[in-house]
């Protein structure tokens, strides 16, 4: 190769090496997560309430969050959470959900900054008797962190969307330890499957008649 296109074709292999930049791949969002997979919690009342939470405060999301975690608590409550009927009713409550963000470090010439993510999720189960008094509560919290680069905003979405998943995981495994320890005496078995058959009750033996003293 001549000299002279040798040193074009490296002059341009340098200004792309310098000053090109890979774009970052589109990652196709997963969904909202689901726990209607998961074996229903029977409650034995008559209806189950879910109410969200109320204060800005206890619901704050700093951008970017594909994942609002306040959708993702009121999700579990509803996919795990049936009635097995009763007198009384169920108050689901979410108390708290919330996805900040903090500076972790600023970066530098040979590093990148990085931020800390926060995902703290809180509810109560409480249940109230037919006669309107409390019968019984169960609460469950629980807090995520992690640090992650704070690239551009696909990067700081997908974080974000990841801590909020496992959070939501977390705050179900404990919200079940919860309500079985605190509520115990409420929960039902799962309903018969549509189609079994109903079991039956064996009947009383019949006395042979010969031993009868007729």
């Amino acid at each position: 190769m001549p000299v002279g296109r040798r040193a074009a074709l490296a002059g341009l292999l340098a200004t792309a090496a310098c000053g090109g930049r890979e774009e970052p791949v589109a990652i196709a969002p997963v969904g909202p997560p689901s726990y209607s997979y998961l074996t229903p919690l029977r409650l034995a009342v008559g209806r189950i309430d879910v109410i969200p939470a109320t204060d800005p405060a206890a619901i704050r999301t700093m951008p970017p969050a594909p994942l609002v975690p306040a959708e993702v608590v009121a999700t579990m409550a509803r996919d795990r959470l049936s009635v097995a009927g009763g007198g009384g009713f169920a108050r689901f409550r979410t108390q708290i959900a919330t996805l900040t963000r903090e500076t972790a470090g600023s970066g530098g010439a040979f590093t990148s900054a990085s931020e800390r993510l926060t995902c703290v999720m809180r509810c109560r189960l409480e249940i109230v008797a037919e006669d309107g008094t409390p019968a019984g509560f169960a609460e469950a919290e629980i807090r995520r962190t992690a640090t992650r680069p704070a690239g551009n905003q696909a990067e700081r979405a997908q974080a974000a969307e990841e801590i909020v998943r496992l959070a939501g995981s977390d705050l179900n495994v404990e919200f079940e330890y919860q309500l079985r320890r605190n509520l115990r005496a409420l929960l039902r078995g799962p309903p018969p499957e549509p189609g079994a058959p109903i079991p039956a009750e064996p009947l009383a033996p019949v006395a042979d008649p010969a031993s009868l003293n007729i």
